[in-house]
């Protein structure tokens, strides 16, 4: 073998040294496999005087190539893989061994290939890309023109490349599985430490539990609306628990009051390149979630540019990261969530029409906490036990106070509620001194009449769902009727 090797060497040139030892320093600084391809073959298609480079990988048992990377002279990608002769890479894969064709219009065991006439390519390269016994894929270098450089001391220099290459490839797949997990794992974290345990015996509860064991069955896309607070990501995470993809990835995205470039970048990632910073190549959260459940908050908030390409994910299972032209096949469960309503926005053209068709297949109307009373001693039991490691008596005065509270801000802010009390609670028992409930709103510092006081609160409750009368209705356990009605006598005022 050392001998094979000490003969091969002879064939390279100093040029040829020096790109392997530059090749070399590409492959132990970046991380993903088309940014390490995509640079080097730049490199080989300079050093042996190609007009393009080709690296695929090869799916066996589908028995197709795909592209990573591929190059012209000039730098700029080609995105098909058509214009290269597949019979030659077909015959890279059966011999497993380097193959030159220093003229295969003359040669009779390829000038048949239509992918050859059809392009009139000269002259070939070609060199298997192996991971232990078996091909991982195919480099390919051609011209249309040239032939002289496509010689032996070229078809060594391009096997020492396939060699230094497969190396880096095992690094590089470990750190992609490592980064993946890394990812994931925060996501998680983050999700345990912000939202409780699904918790409820109540029939809205009851009837939400249902409507989850129903969908989660399936692989439909789901739109989960209600308020702020109301715990939308805890039920997302509880379908992708009972989906046959609970073994596989969950991630979840806050998409509001986040800068647009940023959150594109966060879903679709980038290319090195694509921006001021962008060092290295980065996988958006749509690829890291592959074959998982994607949960994406607030969607209402996402501009409508980030609308267009959210479509195309839904549409045809696809995403193109910034700065790059190539096209990555996704597999991803899509749960979005909204307090707006997005059906208003769509009619007033703020969202769009055809992305709401496809976001709201299975639509989950998510509870708020004054529709569930009966659920709220559960969740202050819960509470409890999560702030405190000691028993903690409720006093009757207490509980009542919560009970009969509103919950604007539904079960988040009763747990923010339920931890301030625990501080303030110093003796195991839970008084009703120790309920702090913070309120500038209009409806606690009022003094007016009742009648005044119901206009301020069904004007609130129509902003709050914008201006739709039947979530309003709904929202204040009357008829939608009673909201018109009252509409028509406070007129303008409301």
């Amino acid at each position: 073998m050392e001998n094979q090797i000490d003969e091969s060497v002879k064939f390279l040139n100093k040029e040829q040294f020096e790109t392997l030892y530059q090749i070399s320093r590409v492959l132990n600084s970046v991380i993903y496999e088309d940014s390490l391809i995509q640079e080097t073959l730049d490199l080989v298609i300079k050093v042996i005087n190609a007009e393009r480079g080709l690296f695929v990988k090869y799916d066996e048992p589908a028995g197709r190539f795909d592209i990573i990377a591929a190059r012209n002279i000039q730098q700029e990608n080609i995105n098909d893989l058509s214009v290269f002769s597949s019979g030659i890479l077909q015959k890279v894969i059966e011999r497993k061994e380097p193959c030159l064709y220093h003229d295969v219009q003359s040669d009779p065991s390829v000038s048949q290939f239509k992918s050859i006439q059809i392009h009139n390519i000269k002259s070939i390269l070609g060199v298997p890309i192996k991971r232990g016994e078996k091909v991982w894929g195919v480099i390919l270098a051609d011209s249309m023109n040239n032939r002289k450089e496509f010689n032996e001391g070229n078809l060594v220099f391009l096997d020492f490349f396939s060699n230094m290459v497969s190396l880096a490839l095992d690094k590089i797949t470990q750190m992609q599985v490592l980064q993946d997990e890394n990812i994931i794992l925060k996501n998680q974290l983050e999700s345990v430490k912000t939202i409780p345990e699904l918790i409820g015996k109540s029939p809205a509860m009851q009837n939400m539990a249902a409507l989850i064991h129903k969908v989660a069955a399936t692989d439909a896309t789901v739109l989960l609306f209600g308020e702020s607070g109301t715990g939308k990501e805890l039920i997302a995470k509880a379908i992708h628990n009972l989906s046959i993809r609970s073994d596989k990835p969950y991630l979840a995205q806050f998409c509001g009051s986040i800068p647009d470039t940023l959150l594109e970048s966060e879903l679709f990632g980038f290319k090195k390149g694509a921006f001021t910073g962008a060092s290295n190549d980065k996988k958006g959260l749509f690829e890291v979630a592959n074959n998982g459940t994607f949960f994406l908050d607030e969607i209402a908030d996402i501009s409508v540019a980030l609308q267009a390409k959210l479509l195309r994910v839904l549409q045809n299972k696809e995403i193109i990261r910034l700065g790059d032209t190539q096209v990555i096949k996704v597999d991803v469960r899509v749960i979005t969530a909204t307090n707006k309503d997005l059906k208003q926005l769509s009619k007033e053209g703020k969202f769009r029409a055809d992305l709401f068709y496809r976001l709201n297949v299975f639509p989950i109307r998510v509870p708020p906490l004054r529709e569930r009373r009966g659920d709220v001693t559960l969740l202050v039991d819960h509470f409890i036990k999560k702030f405190s490691n000691k028993e903690i008596h409720l006093d009757p005065k207490a509980l009542k106070i919560l009970e009969d509270y509103s919950w604007p801000g539904n079960v988040r802010q009763l747990e923010n509620v339920i931890q301030r009390a625990l501080i303030l609670c110093d003796d195991g028992r839970l008084l009703s001194e120790h309920i702090v409930i913070d309120e500038d709103t209009e409806e606690s510092t009022f003094k007016g009449t009742l009648k005044e006081f119901e206009k301020i609160i069904l004007k609130k409750r129509l902003e709050e769902f914008n201006g739709n009368r039947t979530l309003a209705a709904r929202s204040l356990g009357v008829s939608v009727r009673w909201v018109q009605l009252k509409i028509k006598e406070y007129g303008e005022s409301i």
